[in-house]
């Protein structure tokens, strides 16, 4: 019990640093909400897009990567609608935090059992490396930012921890579930149905190639979930986005007209011709220097060049160096934070590429993946395991082989931290299973216990300074 409540006032007072340090900017009614949010919040490179909307329901979510997820926020909206009408105030960043609250608070209770229950640690071992987890400077930053990633960490959560069951004790993944548990996950982020697939394909074995599972949980799902996020985009987005190019067009059309303008006063003739050549000149001079002007912006600066241009492969990056982005923002800013420019967004103000100052954090970052390598050789054998790794892998092949996001990759790290404890939990349980008292098995605990007392504390204080400091 006390360490349910140790856990649950951790995962609450970092929301609690996080409302408070933007409740005073966001209490009010505003009418224009969007500008007010993405002005003044920034916390690396999370959007508040849930604060909008919180504050004014829209489906104002990416809908190809977040098709229900506006949805699911639906009867939040309706709190915050109904609070906002007793009091005049926006409780959105309430809402929210009370949310990330009870995802995150849900992720450490499963993560410990699914340690305990499924890899067969000790219960303490289990709390141990489930702390370790939640001292990782990103999973700090995710569980507690207005953004999809905790609800997305939840899930992941959630379906290991029933996929495990499932595997330890033989028993099938009901259709039911492989199709809840899709929805739900892929209507947060479709990318991660893809691991719901995964999960259904590692418990299943070789019922998971029936025609009619492959109809019922893969095929079936995958049509519904794509052909609804089609009908909410002509729906929601397409009367907006047409709204655009007719505003693009207008403001073009006056650009013109001005610059025509121009070239009258300039030639003092009647050549109409000459006076076209002459607008044209101004217009493309004007052209010129304005794409020059966006490419210093740090969002195109730091954007990588992508394979093609099409509705999805422009998410990809062909030209972010890999090494140092494995080194630096996979391996090492989700588990510890860069002291330089902390929490800055690539988009703004950061470097694609930022390097720790002292060697201590090379260190680390060093122990946690050895200990992490340890532990899937000591599990090699394990179908659980393998099962955790295959989402790990796909996350790495979507954000370092195609590039999605390379260059701020952390943002979206708690998709592959919580394989890291499963796979220590393995180490601790081949150590255990030789002798419970063996010197390697306290030197790996006490070396955990390190980790997750240093990482709290090292993460804790930068995350307090940036939105304090």
């Amino acid at each position: 019990m006390l360490g349910h409540l140790l856990a649950l006032a951790y995962i609450t007072l970092l929301n609690t640093m996080v409302v408070v340090r933007y409740w005073n900017y966001f209490h009010a009614l505003h009418e224009h909400f969007h500008e007010v949010y993405f002005r003044i919040f920034h916390i690396s490179g999370f959007d508040p897009y849930s604060y909008e909307v919180l504050s004014e329901w829209y489906p104002d979510y990416n809908i190809y990567r977040h098709p229900l997820l506006a949805f699911f926020m639906w009867l939040p909206a309706q709190l915050c609608k109904g609070l906002n009408l007793l009091t005049g105030l926006n409780f959105a960043t309430i809402v929210m935090g009370c949310i990330l609250v009870a995802c995150a608070y849900t992720t450490f209770i499963y993560m410990v059992r699914l340690l305990h229950r499924v890899v067969g640690v000790t219960e303490g071992d289990a709390w141990l490396l489930t702390t370790l987890l939640f001292s990782f400077g990103y999973v700090m930053v995710a569980i507690s930012v207005p953004d999809h990633f905790c609800l997305s960490m939840m899930m992941l959560t959630l379906v290991l921890y029933l996929s495990g069951k499932e595997i330890k004790e033989g028993r099938p993944m009901p259709r039911w579930q492989a199709i809840l548990l899709f929805f739900i996950t892929a209507g947060i982020s479709l990318n991660n149905g893809i691991k719901v697939f995964l999960a259904n394909l590692f418990v299943n074995g070789k019922r998971f190639w029936h025609p009619l599972n492959l109809l019922l949980t893969v095929i079936v799902p995958a049509i519904l979930i794509w052909g609804f996020a089609r009908w909410e985009w002509k729906t929601y987005e397409r009367p907006r986005y047409v709204a655009r190019q007719e505003a693009k067009a207008k403001a073009r059309e006056k650009q013109e007209t001005n610059a025509y303008k121009k070239a009258v006063a300039q030639l003092h003739t009647n050549d109409t011709a000459l006076i076209h050549r002459k607008a044209d000149a101004i217009m493309a001079h004007s052209d010129s220097l304005r794409k020059k002007r966006i490419s210093m912006r740090a969002s195109v600066k730091h954007q990588g060049k992508p394979m093609a241009h099409g509705e999805f492969s422009q998410w990809t990056d062909i030209t972010t160096p890999r090494g140092w982005s494995l080194i630096e923002n996979v391996c090492g800013e989700p588990i510890q934070l860069h002291t330089d420019h902390l929490l800055g967004d690539v988009l703004v103000n950061r470097p694609v590429i930022v390097h720790y100052s002292y060697a201590i954090n090379y260190i680390v970052e060093v122990l946690v993946m050895l200990l992490f390598l340890a532990g899937v050789w000591a599990g090699r054998r394990s179908r659980f395991l393998w099962l955790a790794l295959s989402f790990m892998a796909f996350d790495l092949i979507i954000h370092v082989i195609l590039g999605f996001g390379l260059n701020e990759a952390y943002i979206m790290s708690v998709h592959w931290l919580i394989v890291v404890p499963i796979a220590m939990a393995y180490l601790l349980r081949s150590l255990q299973s030789r002798c419970t008292r063996s010197r390697s098995l306290v030197a790996i605990r006490v070396l955990l216990l390190f980790l997750t007392g240093y990482l709290l504390i090292y993460n804790g204080v930068l995350y307090g300074q940036y939105l304090f400091g």
